[in-house]
């Protein structure tokens, strides 16, 4: 007869009102059986910023299949805003949820990897015939193995200044700030553009380059929200006075950081100290899920 499997007990200080599992990342996990309506209804509340990016995403492919391509662009660009929304509300409001974290990610695959493919694809690439759908089909695998390697590395209550990888909402804002500058017509030796357009940020999704998470601007710390502040100013001032200027400049530069600071890294070392770089990363243990028995294989 085998043991029961042991089951996590009741932790923290008022359990007549919840009930606390064990979290791998020693964060508290609360049944939501154990909240009351308005709590659930908070913690319900990231999703539907995550609800309006995937329709967003998803409105993008009507609009680039007929033409609109500023149109299609604009969609993703609020996508990433209620990308932006879902996670500092979450924040906010102490609610952070398996369920929201998956469907997070799910809504990013739609509206940061199927809608700028097919985007890129109408816009451009379908010139370069199955070349060009194969660039497409490549930014979409780069993005989902993006999005899958996140979900398998988050932990919710752990330091996030950095993403492993581009972010997938600024391989979208490239594809965004690209569409506004450029008309589109590629022929020639500027038919490189495209395959550039796809190839960078799509191999640095899939890359293990840390790019900066800017988290502490969308939620920052009381003292420093004079520095969010500025920051929207600045960028609200930019998009109406110089927008495609401004979408460039920060997308483009984001994509850059990473690699730049990686080479320049050892400088920023011996100048500044140890704080002006990157800690080490930490390893992270590969989990394989084995069929049966059968499929062990024997010990040397």
């Amino acid at each position: 007869m085998t043991d029961a499997p042991e089951v996590p007990q009741p932790t923290g200080r008022d359990t007549d009102h919840d009930f606390r599992l064990v979290s791998p990342s020693g964060a508290d996990v609360v049944r939501p059986d154990r909240l009351d309506a308005k709590s659930r209804a908070l913690a319900m509340l990231p999703s539907a910023f995550t609800l309006a990016n995937m329709l967003c995403g998803f409105s993008s492919l009507r609009a680039a299949e007929g033409g609109q391509y500023d149109l299609a662009a604009i969609l993703i660009a609020v996508a990433v805003v209620c990308d932006i929304f879902d996670g500092a509300v979450a924040r906010a409001v102490r609610a952070i949820t398996p369920f929201g974290l998956q469907f997070d990610s799910l809504a990013d695959l739609i509206s940061f990897g199927v809608a700028p493919a097919f985007l890129l694809y109408e816009w451009s690439l379908h010139d370069l015939g199955l070349l060009g759908w194969v660039l497409a089909c490549f930014w979409l695998a780069c993005a989902a193995f993006r999005l899958g390697r996140f979900n398998v590395t988050i932990d919710p209550l752990s330091d996030k200044r950095y993403f492993i990888g581009l972010p997938s909402p600024g391989g979208a804002g490239v594809v965004i700030a690209s569409v506004f500058a450029y008309d589109g017509d590629f022929a020639g030796w500027h038919r490189a553009g495209p395959v550039l357009l796809v190839m960078v940020p799509a191999v640095l999704m899939a890359s293990s380059f840390r790019f900066t998470s800017f988290r502490w601007l969308a939620s920052p710390r009381p003292d420093r929200i004079w520095v969010t502040v500025v920051a929207v100013v600045l960028l609200v001032l930019g998009l109406v006075f110089v927008p495609v200027g401004t979408a460039l400049f920060i997308a483009y530069t984001y994509v850059a950081l990473a690699p730049l600071g990686w080479l320049t890294r050892p400088l920023r070392k011996r100048w500044f100290g140890e704080a002006a770089v990157a800690p080490p990363r930490r390893p992270l243990p590969s989990v394989f899920f084995l069929v049966g028995e059968d499929e062990v294989p024997p010990r040397s």
